[in-house]
């Protein structure tokens, strides 16, 4: 298995620290809002990581954090006249909804940033101790980055090129800063914010420190894979790489991975544009197993355009899947009959989409490749199953379909939707007329039923119906 690593720029053999383990960090949104598609592709794409590496039989310790104290949620909160707690709990409780419409297994911890504060603490006296911090007079606490030699080794960044760029970019307060490149560890309280004490001052922990420390305590001083979206490279990993090599004296993180951004119709996502979009927004027109399947239809380290085209497209697709897995359960039901040597070769030869989409998930994770693997065992399938096809054979099919499926997170099974008695005795109604061979009224009652939006497909195993 191959990971491309963000610190080596480089596709690296996956060894792990310890073996048959994975220790697993990956950067959990800030909860001030509905989460927007934007975060759904980090949390889609290292689902879909963990899900591989647990079909490869390693034992996975996955942690994603929420940050519930940041400038933002205070903000929201000011707004309202409530906490900033209550803030970031309601929105903890939308997004752990969201999570579960896109089929995102809960982490193995989600730990929340308001409730490691003493470790941050420590951390940070840690790092004064060591002389890679400081406290200016009004109790703002400041890495210093220039006591760290390889700052910059992830993002690829010269500290003279930083340094040009941050005077230019002078922020008024930071005169109490030794150098323009230094960032905070901890800053003082302000009016009407949450604050916790210190040995510096009343105030809150900067925001690069929480990673750092919740890995730390979950994961130990030396993790596997660190990830999050192409966007946190620098600073916020540049920084936490920086807090905890320092801190603990040992290579933090073995294997960096990032996803790309995601833009809408050919543009950045943001709200003056008028294009950003919730995940629950989403949900209202799709199905979000169709925005997963979206997300994994290019390769993680690809830009993503988003799109209304395109999400028809996967929606299609996704119901391609379904219809044939719906079609093998049918067909597992209705005959009960034992392999035939010939269906016993056939599934022999199935199982060489395994081997591919085994190929491409080892090849970096390239989900889109995956994909199409699966897309060939639908073909093989739908080609393969006859009218006289044994009920073991379609069940030896469905089961690697669904194997497959489920490291990507694909549900096969489709919701069990209730028609409207009215739909149900039209269908009804076009059944007996076809049995009478009245096939200009079962024309017209197919006819009908198209316009309220029902689709009705005359199959060997039956009437079928879908939403259009």
């Amino acid at each position: 298995m191959k990971i491309f690593n963000t610190l080596s720029r480089r596709k690296e053999e996956f060894v792990p620290l310890e073996d048959g383990k994975v220790r697993m960090y990956v950067c959990g949104p800030t909860v001030y809002n509905l989460i927007h598609i934007g975060n759904a592709r980090p949390m889609i794409v290292f689902d879909t990581v963990r899900r591989y590496m647990e079909y490869k039989g390693y034992e996975v310790n996955y942690v994603s954090n929420f940050t519930d104290v940041d400038d933002k949620i205070i903000k929201k909160a000011i707004e309202e006249g409530v906490s900033a707690q209550e803030i970031s709990e309601r929105y903890i409780d939308e997004c752990k909804k969201d999570m579960e419409g896109m089929n995102i297994l809960p982490a193995t911890t989600h730990p929340k940033a308001t409730e490691e504060i003493q470790g941050m603490i420590d951390m940070i006296q840690t790092l004064i101790d060591k002389g890679y911090a400081y406290a200016a007079e009004d109790g703002t606490v400041y890495f210093r980055v220039k006591n760290f030699k390889e700052y910059g080794k992830l993002s690829h960044k010269n500290l003279d090129d930083l340094q040009s760029g941050f005077r230019a970019l002078k922020v008024s307060g930071e005169e109490q800063k030794e150098d323009e490149l230094d960032f905070v560890l901890w800053k003082p309280k302000k009016e009407g914010e949450p604050y916790w004490e210190s040995p510096w001052c009343e105030g809150r922990p900067g925001w690069h420190i929480e990673c750092s420390v919740m890995s730390k305590k979950y994961l130990g001083e030396q993790i596997d894979i660190h990830a999050g979206g192409e966007d946190l490279i620098f600073p916020h990993h540049e920084n936490e790489i920086a807090q905890s090599e320092c801190c603990n004296g040992k290579i933090f993180a073995k294997y960096w991975m990032h996803n790309a951004f995601l833009n809408i119709d050919n543009k950045k996502m943001s709200k003056s544009l008028g294009n950003f979009r919730t995940v629950r927004e989403i949900s209202q027109q799709y199905d979000l197993q169709v925005l997963r399947f979206f997300m994994l239809s290019a390769h993680y380290r690809s830009p993503l355009n988003f799109s209304a085209d395109l999400m028809e497209a996967s929606k299609n697709a996704l119901e391609r899947i379904r219809e044939c897995a719906g079609r093998l359960q049918d067909k597992k039901q209705a005959n009960q009959e034992p392999l035939s040597q010939e269906e016993k070769e056939l599934l022999e030869k199935a199982g060489a989409y395994v081997t591919k989409f085994e190929e491409a998930m080892d090849d970096d994770f390239n989900t889109a490749d995956a994909i199409a693997a699966v897309f060939e065992l639908v073909k093989f399938s739908n080609t393969n199953v006859k009218e006289d096809s044994s009920g073991a054979f379609a069940d030896g099919l469905l089961e690697i379909l669904k194997k497959l499926c489920d490291v990507l997170g694909i549900i096969t099974e489709k919701k069990e939707e209730m028609l409207d008695k009215e739909i149900e005795d039209l269908i009804e109604e076009r059944q007996e007329a076809r049995k009478a061979k009245n096939f200009a009224r079962a024309d017209e009652i197919r006819d009908e039923l198209l316009k309220k939006g029902i689709l009705l497909k005359d199959t060997r195993e039956g009437v079928k119906w879908q939403r259009v």
